[in-house]
């Protein structure tokens, strides 16, 4: 398997936005952040929730879809980028095929989502595991003020700057769609995920 080169252009793009909006950063992420989903969900839900839930992983599903063949995500604009993430004692994320125009428009569409979640296997070949819906903190908070990201009624979590990822705050929602996590759909670990058998670098 060919190792894939981590492109740095979603990198440039992230720090030219920490730098543009540092002073609206420090007056809206504290707040917001508290708001945001921690790491883990909340044990307590109602049927309608169940509901939700539901509908928002058919919802990923359909939209992804097409992008079972790596492929047809590199040709949709996607791009690897982190490597692999692994979560140690968390699992994993795997791997993250990157569209930095959509990072870039800050809007949040079930039917597009920012990056979408593949897990490499042992004959080289990478399978869909879901899709990642991710907002730069201080453009989605100068947009909307006061106002924590969600979709189909699931807050995104919260990600605090200085991250692995060597990115400004963020705001994401993992959404497990095509390998059920134990843990939950929208966590943002996947205990059975794994980088084991990926051929390149991998984030801690």
């Amino acid at each position: 398997m060919t190792t894939p080169q981590v492109p740095t252009k979603f990198r440039h793009f992230a720090t030219q936005l920490q730098c543009s909006a540092i002073a609206l950063v420090l007056m809206s992420i504290c707040p917001l952040s508290a708001l945001a989903q921690t790491a883990h969900e909340h044990a307590t839900v109602t049927a309608e929730q169940k509901s939700q839930r539901g509908a928002l992983v058919r919802a990923v599903r359909e939209a992804t879809a097409r992008f079972q063949d790596v492929r047809a995500a590199e040709n949709a604009g996607y791009r690897l980028e982190f490597g692999c993430v692994s979560g140690d004692d968390f699992g994993a994320m795997g791997l993250h095929y990157v569209n930095d125009t959509l990072v870039g428009n800050g809007i949040i569409d079930v039917s597009r989502p920012q990056i979408v979640l593949y897990e490499a296997q042992p004959d080289g070949s990478v399978k869909l595991t879901g899709a990642d819906y991710l907002v730069i903190a201080s453009s989605w908070d100068a947009a909307h003020p006061g106002v924590a990201p969600q979709l189909m009624g699931q807050i995104f979590h919260y990600f605090a700057a200085p991250n692995r990822f060597g990115l400004p705050a963020f705001y994401t929602l993992h959404v497990w769609a095509w390998k059920d996590n134990p843990d939950g759909a929208f966590v943002n670990w996947h205990p059975n995920v794994s980088c084991q058998s990926f051929v390149g670098e991998t984030t801690p």
